[in-house]
């Protein structure tokens, strides 16, 4: 079995892909992460979405292809260039909303809220305030971090930040989670429900 195959890309996954090309943006997630996202997605129905770093929108595009008709997922990011790519091409898709604030501001206001899935993908909600970001986690829900793998567009100074952030997560006691050394790098992480 070769595991970089991949059954069904997004209907707008060219579109993004070539508007994210000619828009120079070079941290768009991969379509293995992609293809994980859309299988983790689809497990909950219904369900609360929230991606923290929407770039161009290509995991939101995967995300919403696992998602069912009755779920809804809040995308946000800061750079409203990138962002405007990703609502040109799945805008139009009622079950997603975009927001163009800071990922750290939007936690801290939207603490009452509560996600079955949570996609990090930006400093906020992963390397900063990550305890902002597991609190709005539902019990069973699922959080997933990428990027965990040395990257060529890390900036100096970023790879130490890594394993301290796989240490923080695994020691916490009402986490379980995963590492999976595939594609970017991946933590596939689930909250416990308290006994």
């Amino acid at each position: 079995m070769k595991d970089d195959f991949i059954q069904e890309y997004p209907a707008a996954m060219d579109s993004i892909l070539a508007a994210t090309q000619a828009s120079g943006f070079n941290m768009a997630s991969e379509p293995k992460t992609g293809a994980l996202l859309k299988v983790l997605a689809a497990s909950k129905l219904g369900g609360d979405f929230l991606e923290i770093g929407t770039g161009t929108g290509l995991s939101t595009a995967w995300i919403l292809q696992g998602m069912d008709s009755q779920s809804k997922l809040i995308s946000i990011d800061t750079d409203a260039t990138v962002l405007a790519i990703a609502n040109k091409f799945l805008g139009t898709d009622k079950r997603v909303s975009f927001i163009c604030q800071d990922g750290t501001k939007w936690l801290q206001e939207n603490q009452k809220s509560r996600f079955d899935f949570i996609f990090a993908d930006a400093l906020p909600g992963k390397f900063i305030d990550l305890d902002l970001a597991l609190n709005i986690l539902k019990p069973g829900g699922i959080y997933i971090i990428d990027d965990l793998s040395p990257q060529e567009n890390w900036p100096e100074g970023h790879a130490p930040k890594v394993p301290k952030l796989i240490t923080e997560i695994e020691s916490k006691s009402n986490l379980n989670s995963v590492r999976i050394s595939w594609a970017s790098g991946l933590m596939v992480v689930v909250k416990c429900p308290k006994v």
